[in-house]
This record gives C-alpha cells, sequence and structure tokens, in this order.
C-alpha cells in the first residue's frame, strides 16, 4: 500500500461520516445506559467510534 493509497482512504473517510454519525451515537448511549459512563466518556465514544466505523467504510471501498 503506498502513500497515495492511504490519502485516498482518508479522504474518502470524510464523505463516510454521514454514514457513520448514527452508529456512534447509538453506540454511546448504548454505553451510557449499560455502563453508566460519564458525558465526557459518552462523547470519546462516540468520537471514537464515529472515526474508526467511517475509516473502516473507507477502506472497504477502496479495496472492494
Amino acid at each position: 500500500m503506498t502513500s497515495t493509497d492511504i490519502v485516498i482512504i482518508l479522504v474518502m473517510t470524510f464523505p463516510m461520516f454521514l454514514f457513520s454519525i448514527y452508529p456512534g451515537i447509538k453506540v454511546s448511549e448504548y454505553m451510557q445506559d449499560r455502563y453508566n459512563v460519564t458525558e465526557k466518556q459518552k462523547r470519546t465514544i462516540m468520537v471514537s467510534v464515529t472515526f474508526l466505523f467511517a475509516l473502516t467504510l473507507s477502506i472497504l471501498l477502496y479495496v472492494l
């Protein structure tokens, strides 16, 4: 994998945020209800899940 491939994947990540915000919100709400996390931890979980899900979608679209 070259550096241009990585740049293309990262650029494709931004449109994938549209599809990954909802799962990020749902996962963070589940974690707050189930494990009683704080609001700061909930926001961290939401941003992390959203970015990782968007990155995963971008990699899958690039590879397939």
